[in-house]
């Protein structure tokens, strides 16, 4: 248990730190920067927040309340608190034209920073849970890799980065065109940025 939550943190961690990302949208105070490796295509997104670090972490290490502002976000149940910084979260999505709806079963880890230069993070993947098998109504999905990192810039205001990786078996589920892409992710940011502030 131990190992698969040091993996998910450093698995973040490590995509945050990568080089060779590109800006793609730059829309007020939210930023988009891609980045492709084989068939993977990695995310980041910037978000200027107005709000202490430790709320908006706070806030966004609970993944029931993305309901309200990730459209992605069909239902969310905790499956499982592993402790207090570890959840097992039980998501569906709506279907998409043609497609089954997702189902995902998603580890969340947590951490607060051990130094003030450090940020927050909130690090997601998949997992498996033998309580909570495929099931045929739903496609089940994997994250490889997603999640927050939190950057405290004053005591109102922090940056949130959010960065997630999407495979070639999600991308059906995306808009073909990156534009498309950008505009569904940048609305997401929007409404995440209202529902913190």
């Amino acid at each position: 248990q131990a190992y698969v939550s040091y993996t998910n943190i450093a698995a973040l961690t490590h995509l945050a730190a990568k080089p060779g990302w590109e800006i793609t949208s730059v829309l007020d105070d939210i930023k988009i920067w891609t980045r492709e490796e084989g068939d993977v295509l990695s995310l980041k997104v910037e978000m200027q927040v107005k709000m202490s670090s430790h709320l908006a972490f706070s806030i966004l290490s609970d993944f029931t309340f993305c309901q309200q502002w990730d459209k992605l976000f069909l239902t969310c149940e905790v499956l499982q608190a592993v402790n207090e910084d570890e959840k097992i979260y039980y998501i569906t999505s709506p279907p998409m034209t043609g497609h089954k709806p997702r189902d995902f079963v998603i580890l969340v880890s947590q951490r607060q920073p051990c130094k003030p230069s450090e940020p927050y993070i909130v690090a997601v993947k998949s997992v498996t849970l033998t309580s909570r098998p495929p099931s045929p109504e739903y496609c089940r999905s994997e994250i490889p890799c997603a999640g927050f990192q939190i950057n405290s810039e004053s005591n109102s205001s922090c940056m949130v980065y959010f960065f997630g990786q999407v495979t070639s078996g999600v991308m059906p589920y995306l808009a073909a065109n990156l534009t498309g892409l950008s505009k569904s992710i940048e609305d997401t940011a929007v409404e995440c940025v209202k529902f913190l502030e």
